[in-house]
């Protein structure tokens, strides 16, 4: 395992800093999901790669992304290791009862950029669950709000735990929309 230091995620000042994808508004999105459970990586599949690779072929589409990413309208688009990007569009069915994005929205996008920032330290034969996680939601989101990008970076993994941090900022406007720290809990897939 391998200790990161602390860094502060860095502000996005300029879309020309990231790839972006299109979402189901115009129908350009290309992302291959799970549609039912033998889609999904075995344990021992899991068990012969690393976090970065896993990751890495989703992103590629060489591996199918999970459900809950094309349920609430996301995708994993940048990964490296202690980095990884994601990018969302708020819809209408992530939408709570006075007309904002539900915050479960957020709580799931920073969770899985975080957790799977995490998850890009792992050797093979290692796995990782989210322990516990926080967040603070700066601002509300519509459903016509511009595309989310939500960044997770590590700020330590080591041998039973890896901690990250996140934000999720307007792809366009580079507005903080909400920040989040996780403690993930490392073990070895059996």
């Amino acid at each position: 395992m391998v200790f990161v230091a602390k860094t502060a995620l860095p502000r996005c000042e300029s879309n020309e800093k990231h790839i972006f994808v299109q979402h189901e508004l115009d129908g350009t999105n290309d992302m291959k999901y799970a549609q039912n459970v033998t889609e999904l990586l075995s344990s021992k599949q899991l068990s012969e790669m690393t976090g970065l690779e896993f990751i890495q072929g989703i992103r590629d589409g060489k591996y199918s992304a999970p459900p809950i990413a094309e349920t609430l309208n996301y995708k994993l688009i940048d990964a490296e290791i202690g980095k990884v990007t994601f990018s969302g569009k708020p819809s209408f069915r992530a939408m709570n009862p006075i007309g904002t994005i539900h915050g479960g929205w957020f709580g799931t996008l920073l969770d899985s950029c975080m957790a799977c920032a995490v998850q890009t330290h792992l050797e093979k034969g290692f796995a990782y669950t989210t322990l516990e996680y926080k967040i603070n939601i700066i601002r509300p989101l519509y459903e016509n709000s511009e595309t989310i990008l939500a960044i997770g970076e590590t700020s330590h993994v080591g041998r039973k735990t890896g901690i990250a941090t996140g934000q999720m900022i307007g792809e366009k406007s580079g507005k903080v929309y909400a920040t989040g720290s996780t403690t993930c809990l490392i073990f070895p897939i059996s």
